[in-house]
């Protein structure tokens, strides 16, 4: 399945839908989705990756760079890790910079 990653903006948060398999080939895209978000006046960031069934270490990479991006300010929401991604969030310790959440309704 390819990667796909569409922003859009709520009152006060970006939301990031992730779906696919985040590689080192699809890390840049979400990236630049990150990048967006953070130009804006937002208090949370919103990642849905309910459909995202992969996350390789260059997509770990790029949540960290979420976190340091946003800075301490804005809450990070994970929503709907499947189990193979959440364990991958879980290993590095990064669940504990981050929300994790089995639903959002913003």
């Amino acid at each position: 399945m390819s990667f796909q990653a569409e922003l859009r903006t709520e009152p006060n948060a970006a939301v990031i839908v992730l779906s696919g398999e985040l590689d080192a080939n699809a890390a840049p895209e979400f990236r630049n989705k990150i990048e967006t978000a953070a130009s804006q006046d937002i208090s949370k960031l919103v990642l849905d990756i309910k459909e995202l069934s992969y996350m390789a270490s260059a997509g770990l990479r790029t949540l960290v760079f979420a976190r340091q991006k946003m800075g301490a300010d804005v809450e990070i929401i994970v929503v709907g890790a499947q189990e193979a991604v959440r364990e991958t969030i879980e290993m590095t310790g990064f669940h504990h910079s981050v929300d994790m959440v089995d639903d959002y309704q913003g």
